[in-house]
């Protein structure tokens, strides 16, 4: 009974982990698409539940999909100004053709993609969860401050729950052991939101609005229409997507001390492939691994895919209990951003540690992480840098961790896979020294 709660408790952990994240992509789509209250509710139930559904598909280990470790999948951010852009001009029907084509776009593409595993070394991988790590530090900084454009932003009281929540995790990290040390950010979320209420800014306003129970349906929103920009569009995103994704598997893999073979990163890529579909489908979001749940693995050191999967079904039952699931969207969002500022600084912690392995030994990998880091943090803090590009191409530079990852899997072709001039050299002179002694 004992170890049956703990799992649960480690499980909702993460849940709270990427609530916010999962939640903030059908609010803000749906708010620029003029939904109505109504559809607005469906489309944020509908998305937690295809999380759930996402993040089972993902962890499982049969045959033919599931990269086998303890993933969180969410909605991906990298969509969100395409999908919005493609309802401005095509209508929201196009929206769920162009995602039901691109999820069967990356299954049909799974097994090529995960041939490309040696593209992806530690300088890469380690490159990649440290952009991932730092692009996600602005988040958490934002809502430490009470969330970005907010009234309050910056205010006393903000700062004061969001450097409490964070200073209560930093204490129980210290000084508690075993399941208390592990829970120590679900301890923290509780806390600050229990000082909160006393405070008297908690708005219960969304608990009393949702409903007690939601049936979903397909199609919700209509039939699917299918347009060959907005396709091409969300294919692209998709292979972003993969891109972000495969980082995130290796980071796992390092943590959970486990090899990927490129048959494990096919099977990931076509679990992805199928969550994208049925987003489609139920008329939900593309999905992809979300990092943030990677600093909390790391940081409470349970490594288990059954949390992961009790993670997966809690979702799947808030996405039937509206209800319930506004229950989590009473925690102050400076509460969240003191918690984040623990949870991403340990991305970034677990890059520095796969890097640490061969940055001393190269040179060449110094120039590779130097540039793909100080660019993928670059576009993150300048994202008009690229605001004068096509729009298709913005989808591969508008994102930090896309145009860093990018960087990084481009120079290390340079300097690590294309033989140099100076290795073409030291062969000529060996083969003209053997000529000579013949």
């Amino acid at each position: 009974m004992k170890n049956s709660l703990g799992a649960a408790a480690l499980g909702f952990q993460h849940l709270l982990a990427m609530y916010a994240g999962a939640v903030l992509v059908p609010l803000i789509v749906g708010d620029a698409l003029g939904l109505t209250p109504e559809q607005l509710t469906y489309l944020v139930a509908i998305d937690i539940l295809l999380c759930g559904v996402a993040t089972i598909l993902q962890i499982v280990n049969n045959r033919f999909f599931g990269i086998g470790l303890p993933v969180v999948l969410g909605c991906t951010f990298t969509a969100v100004g395409p999908m919005i852009a493609i309802g401005a001009e095509f209508g929201i029907s196009a929206i769920y053709g162009s995602i039901l084509a691109s999820g069967l776009f990356v299954v049909l593409i799974s097994g090529f993609f995960g041939s490309l595993v040696r593209f992806f070394p530690p300088v890469v991988t380690g490159s990649v969860v440290t952009i991932i790590g730092i692009t996600l530090i602005p988040v958490a900084i934002n809502n430490m401050g009470g969330g970005q454009g907010a009234s309050d932003f910056g205010s006393m009281t903000n700062i004061a729950l969001s450097f409490g929540t964070l200073l209560f995790i930093i204490l129980v990290y210290r000084f508690a052991t075993g399941f208390m040390k592990a829970i120590s950010i679900l301890l923290g979320l509780i806390a600050g939101t229990v000082a909160a209420i006393i405070m008297g800014i908690v708005d219960f306003t969304a608990i009393k609005d949702a409903s007690y129970f939601h049936m979903v349906e397909p199609f919700y929103f209509g039939a699917p229409t299918f347009e060959w920009p907005a396709i091409l569009t969300m294919c692209l995103v998709a292979m972003v997507s993969l891109v972000e994704s495969t980082g995130t598997y290796f980071a796992l893999s390092d943590i959970t001390e486990k090899k990927l073979t490129e048959k494990d990163l096919s099977k990931g890529y076509r679990a992805e492939g199928l969550a994208i579909v049925l987003g489609g489908i139920f008329n939900s979001f593309p999905y992809t691994t979300f990092s943030q749940n990677v600093g909390l693995i790391q940081m409470s050191g349970v490594k288990s895919r059954k949390i992961i999967l009790i993670t997966g079904l809690m979702l799947v039952a808030l996405g039937f209990l509206p209800k319930v699931a506004a229950a989590t969207t009473i925690i102050p969002t400076a509460v969240l951003g003191g918690a984040m500022i623990a949870m991403f600084g340990m991305v970034i912690a677990q890059g520095i540690k796969m890097l640490s392995k061969i940055i001393s030994g190269s040179q060449e990998n110094s120039m590779i992480i130097a540039c793909s880091v100080g660019l993928g943090l670059g576009v993150t803090v300048v994202p008009e840098l690229f605001a004068q590009l096509p729009s298709s191409i913005q989808i591969l530079t508008s994102n930090g961790i896309v145009a860093g990852s990018v960087t990084a899997i481009v120079l290390n072709i340079v300097f690590n896979m294309l033989p140099s001039k100076r290795k073409q050299q030291v062969h000529v002179s060996v083969t003209k020294s053997a000529a000579n002694h013949s």
